[in-house]
């Protein structure tokens, strides 16, 4: 018998060599939720009273934010370390924290952290290494950070001069939308966003985009669902906010116009919850 002409090669599932492998992108893992400080033995609440007294002033002042709004201060100053530690341990660590940078030698410095009560801050001001003050801050968001980012905007807006780099070709456009929306930008209006991830935008469009804008002083960092990472810019009202999954992926690049973008601030429900969360502790903290 002679050999068939047409090679035989067999059919069905597992007969063909897979060269392709499914390469999902990772899901987005560990969302920041709230996690009650904490709290120190009772033994260590023993003569601890001017931490005490900070907290429960913290407490009035937090009320006193809910019903007519503005922010309120608690000053630091005077409390021992012991006192200083206990305060730290109660407020914890929250899902935002900031810094402002000094403008030059000398100049002061902020450190910003959100404690695990939202609305609830600590704002340390900085001079060459040394504080200069310490207080708890409640309200909204801190008004240091507003302050700084008013200082840096600068409504004079260089010129590219010449021809323009290699594969830049979108950034221009939009360089002078943005521009158009600071100027005609006023308090009290929504903000105005420019999301650059859902437009033809090149590496070196970002490049020379973010070049343009420059960064100011004021650094950002909220820990949610993910990572946000907000900087303010030369211009005024003008920040550039990034969001990252929890691989470290860029999911949403824009720019916003606006006193300062809401994904940093507490919102008035969140100042509510935290009144009452920390009645709660201090409850605690004052009959142990």
């Amino acid at each position: 018998m002679k050999d068939f002409p047409i090679p035989v090669r067999s059919i069905g599932p597992g007969s063909q060599v897979e060269d392709e492998v499914l390469d999902y992108m990772p899901m987005p893992q560990g969302m920041e939720t709230f996690r009650a400080p904490v709290l120190p033995e009772p033994e260590q609440l023993v003569g601890r009273h001017r931490a005490h007294t900070a907290l429960r002033e913290a407490l009035t002042q937090l009320e006193a934010v809910c019903r007519g709004g503005g922010n309120r201060h608690v000053d630091l100053a005077g409390l021992d370390a012991d006192d200083l530690a206990l305060v730290n341990q109660v407020l914890g660590e929250g899902e935002v924290s900031a810094v402002v940078h000094a403008a030059g030698d000398g100049a002061l410095g902020v450190q910003v952290q959100e404690a695990v009560f939202a609305g609830v801050w600590r704002v340390v001001t900085t001079a060459q290494g040394c504080v200069v003050s310490d207080v708890i801050e409640l309200g909204h968001i801190p008004e240091v950070l507003k302050l700084a980012a008013r200082q840096d905007g600068d409504p004079v807006v260089p010129r590219w001069q010449g021809g323009l780099p290699p594969n830049v070709q979108n950034a221009p456009t939009l360089l002078a939308e943005i521009e158009d929306q600071w100027r005609l930008w006023r308090p009290g209006q929504p903000a105005h966003v420019v999301n650059l991830t859902l437009l033809p935008m090149s590496v070196e469009d970002i490049g020379f985009l973010d070049h343009h804008l420059g960064t100011g002083r004021v650094l950002i960092l909220s820990r949610g669902y993910g990572n946000c990472r907000i900087t303010n810019t030369h211009r005024p009202n003008t920040w550039r906010v990034v969001y990252y999954n929890s691989q470290d992926v860029v999911i949403l690049n824009s720019v916003e116009i606006s006193e300062l973008p809401e994904v940093a601030q507490a919102a008035m429900e969140d100042l509510e919850d935290s009144q009452e969360r920390l009645k709660e502790v201090l409850a605690w903290v004052e009959q142990a």
